[in-house]
């Protein structure tokens, strides 16, 4: 069991939620780092992508659930523009929906059963978190 009075816990889960409020973004290591520090203190994660086009939504979603160790579930039908994919893998479920707003990224909904977990949302975290090509 994590321990979330830990001076580290506590950073980790400082970062992810005040992620879009913080005038220095942190390094993308440093964000996932804390995200995956985190995950023992989570029993499920949900995730919003909101992308401005369909392969982008796509390829947030299969790497953030390769990263996170989820099962990949792809929502149909393609949609053209910008789109939203809510992903639940307790469900399972997976769709998309055209998306008017501005804001790009990915939003994490930390939910436990067990009050002494974590229920927090994260983000919106860069939609390339867990791509091989960020530092």
């Amino acid at each position: 069991m994590i321990d979330l009075t830990d001076p580290q816990i506590i950073a980790a889960r400082s970062l992810l939620v005040g992620y879009e409020t913080s005038t220095v973004l942190p390094t993308p290591a440093a964000t996932r780092q804390a995200l995956l520090m985190l995950l023992p203190a989570i029993d499920y994660l949900m995730l919003g992508i909101c992308a401005s086009s369909w392969t982008e939504g796509l390829l947030a979603l299969k790497q953030y659930s390769q990263a996170l160790n989820l099962p990949l579930l792809l929502p149909t039908p393609e949609l053209t523009g910008a789109v939203y994919i809510k992903f639940n893998p307790r469900l399972p479920n997976c769709y998309a929906s055209a998306y008017q707003e501005t804001y790009r990224g990915v939003l994490i909904a930390a939910q436990s059963d067990d009050l002494t977990k974590l229920n927090e949302m994260f983000g919106h975290l860069p939609l390339d978190l867990f791509s091989d090509s960020i530092d």
